[in-house]
């Protein structure tokens, strides 16, 4: 199994992750200028590695966003991609399921948008709303017609095991054969949550943005905490590990993404290919047939 790229932000994978010590704004805060110079200046390096992970073709990189309302997946997610190559690089972001999910497995619609070998795609939310979302909301399982599921009542914790479990087999498949999985849990405070809430109403350019329903999900925040937290204890793997990022500040926490993903493909050793031995030895007879 590949190294798992340090960081302070890393959840362990002995269960012993607490989300009320773990922090919403960086330690010893910076001026903007310094993060935004940290992840502009990172950009040229992902590009530069981007293009070995296509050329080499070995392996693809999952980068997963998970978060509240308001923490900023879009805006990281935009900005530290920023100058990628779109050929290589895809977005998919999964909201209510259709009629159509819903008579699939919890896997299936997120296992169709997997990148392929050399790209890298994003999932802006994933099948982790399966164990946050609808665990926070259990009567959605009814859609779902799972057999027996009235044998499950909303505070089974076998079912939400079986879940988990189900999670942790499909990305270690996923790593056995070349998918390298990062994923951001984007730490945002409910109070910074509000005032982007308040913003949105505010700023008519950001009204699209609000909806009344965030501020409903918002009443429900420990129910939510607690969901996070058992997610991020049950899943967060050697193969497939979760970072907890403070999200109060959103220049610092691009930056902190952003570090991390560098940081994992650099870890790869990515190198490009190299020509037949044949090819290699009559490039020069090659480079004369050129009409320049």
């Amino acid at each position: 199994m590949l190294n798992v790229t340090e960081s302070p932000y890393l959840v362990p994978f002995d269960q012993s992750f607490s989300l009320a010590t773990r922090p919403t704004t960086v330690d010893n805060l910076h001026k903007t200028s310094y993060y935004k110079k940290r992840y502009k200046g990172n950009r040229k390096k992902l590009y530069k590695e981007q293009q070995k992970l296509y050329a080499d073709n070995k392996y693809s990189l999952l980068l997963i966003f998970q978060a509240m309302d308001a923490a900023g997946k879009d805006s990281t997610i935009r900005h530290v991609f920023r100058g990628v190559n779109p050929a290589g690089f895809q977005v998919s972001s999964f909201k209510q399921p259709s009629k159509r999910e819903l008579d699939h497995d919890f896997l299936w619609r997120t296992v169709k948008q997997l990148p392929e070998r050399g790209r890298i795609g994003v999932f802006n939310r994933s099948y982790y709303e399966e164990v946050l979302v609808v665990k926070v909301h259990p009567h959605y399982l009814t859609a779902q017609q799972l057999p027996e599921i009235n044998a499950y009542s909303q505070n089974s914790a076998s079912f939400w095991l079986n879940r988990y479990r189900s999670i942790n087999e499909h990305e270690h498949h996923l790593a056995n054969n070349g998918t390298i999985i990062r994923k951001f849990f984007l730490n945002v405070s409910r109070e910074e949550q509000h005032k982007r809430f308040k913003k949105r109403i505010e700023v008519s350019g950001k009204n699209w943005k609000f909806s009344p329903g965030d501020l409903r999900e918002s009443e429900l925040w420990d129910q939510y905490m607690d969901a996070y937290e058992g997610c991020l204890n049950n899943t967060s793997t050697s193969w497939a590990p979760w970072y907890c990022i403070p999200a109060d500040n959103k220049p610092a926490m691009r930056a902190a993404v952003s570090d991390i993903i560098l940081e994992s493909l650099k870890s790869l050793s990515l190198s490009y290919p190299s020509l037949d031995i044949e090819v290699q030895q009559n490039l020069d007879s090659y480079k004369n047939q050129l009409i320049v």
